[in-house]
């Protein structure tokens, strides 16, 4: 897995090891930030992000890459935490980054609002919607934050209240959907 644009362009990142994290594809990370960095969904330069479900930490460091100020992560288990921490040394990017262990399901009060939310849930686990309620209750999230939750191509997802769809794009196994917060 490599940064694909940006301040960081071409850097390596190190994937945890073992079966239960799945990184997203360098070539869906791609798709989603020329999305994001051509429409008017959000505003990267200066964007506070959480990575829910982090597993590298790929989507929250690209966003850094491209001009967010600050990246949250939120990460329950150990290896792809020790693999967070990892890059976000070696990108030496410490100063812009919080790496929070916790449940992205259950998270805790955020440090701050962010406009910026990916989720990277386990395909299949029904976690996506908890999750956004549970960022939303917990202040993770501004007024008019965008969400970007990744769930498998064939994977029912109906976004709770307070978030409404205002895109779709599959991308091979998986499928994009871009939310914003209107609590």
């Amino acid at each position: 897995m490599r940064i694909v644009a940006g301040l960081h362009k071409g850097r390596r990142l190190e994937a945890p090891s073992g079966r239960d994290t799945r990184p997203t594809a360098d070539r869906v990370r791609q798709a989603l930030f020329d999305i994001l960095m051509h429409s008017d969904l959000v505003e990267m330069e200066g964007a506070r992000v959480v990575d829910a479900f982090a597993g590298s930490g790929a989507l929250g460091l690209e966003a850094l890459s491209r001009g967010a100020v600050h990246a949250c992560f939120l990460e329950l288990a150990a290896q792809p935490l020790a693999a967070i921490y990892a890059n976000v040394k070696a990108l030496k990017v410490e100063a812009e980054t919080k790496v929070v262990r916790a449940d992205a399901a259950k998270p805790p009060v955020a440090p701050h609002a962010c406009t910026l939310a990916f989720l990277d849930p386990p395909y299949h686990s029904g976690l996506a919607a908890p999750c956004l309620e549970g960022l939303a209750a917990k202040g993770w999230l501004e007024s008019g934050a965008l969400a970007v939750v990744e769930v498998a191509a064939d994977e029912a997802f109906a976004p709770p209240a307070g978030f409404d769809a205002v895109e779709e794009r599959p991308r091979g196994a998986a499928r994009l959907v871009f939310l914003v917060h209107r609590p």
